[in-house]
């Protein structure tokens, strides 16, 4: 007699029916906002109708990082007004292609709510959450890294809720989790090749200084020079 093929008995059936709600319920978190991970500059100042121009770059070797500021809400308007609880977004480019948006939101929006109230809310978009002790970059006038309060993933991507340095708000850091390692490992590289260059770079910061104030001090000298009368 022949068997059943695998994954086809009982067992299997109500194993499928049982995780469908999980997968129908799952998040596409490879979108965050309209913005499609991986897509150009070109690409998310279309969708988010920013002008691709005003993107400015952070690191030129040895890939290039550059960032794109974006406001929902246009920045136009009082905070307590606006719809969108965005305060801003900071898109982050890895050679061309995005791979992390940085959000924080506006504290008027979010005051009162606990970090649970923010899990809560948040885990109605995205699902299933995670609660990792672990600590991840996030630039603030307190610091450079911070705890994350909770995580979204799947194999692709992961979406960090996080407190801003301040502790006034939170802010949700959506990243690409392949693009994100070879960002970072550009952005260390940098910054290293960078503290190379300092006393060269230092060296020749200070001679255009001084060329440049020769250069003023010589057409002083020859005005004055030929206008002294003693």
């Amino acid at each position: 007699m022949d068997r059943p093929a695998r994954g086809t008995g009982p067992a299997d059936s109500v194993r499928i029916i049982l995780a469908l709600p999980l997968l129908l319920n799952a998040a596409d978190l490879s979108v965050y906002r309209g913005f499609q991970f991986g897509s150009s500059v070109e690409a998310c100042a279309r969708a988010g109708g920013v002008a691709a121009g005003s993107a400015t770059v952070v690191h030129s070797r040895p890939a290039r990082i550059a960032q794109l500021e974006w406001n929902p809400n246009g920045g136009l308007t009082p905070f307590a007004s606006r719809p969108d609880p965005v305060r801003d977004s900071i898109l982050r480019f890895y050679n061309g292609e995005l791979f992390q948006v940085v959000t924080t939101y506006d504290w008027v929006k979010v005051e009162g709510m606990s970090p649970d109230d923010m899990v809560n809310v948040m885990s109605r978009t995205y699902g299933a959450f995670t609660k990792p002790k672990q600590e991840v970059p996030f630039h603030s006038n307190y610091g450079e890294f911070t705890p994350v309060i909770s995580r979204w993933e799947d194999d692709s991507y992961s979406y960090d809720l996080v407190r801003t340095g301040d502790q006034t708000s939170y802010a949700l850091i959506a990243s690409a989790k392949r693009l994100e390692g070879l960002a970072r490992a550009a952005i260390a590289e940098s910054i290293r090749l960078d503290a190379l260059d300092a006393p060269r770079r230092a060296i020749e910061l200070q001679a255009n200084k001084d060329a440049e104030s020769k250069s003023v001090l010589d057409k002083a000298r020859a005005v004055n020079s030929a206008n002294f009368r003693p």
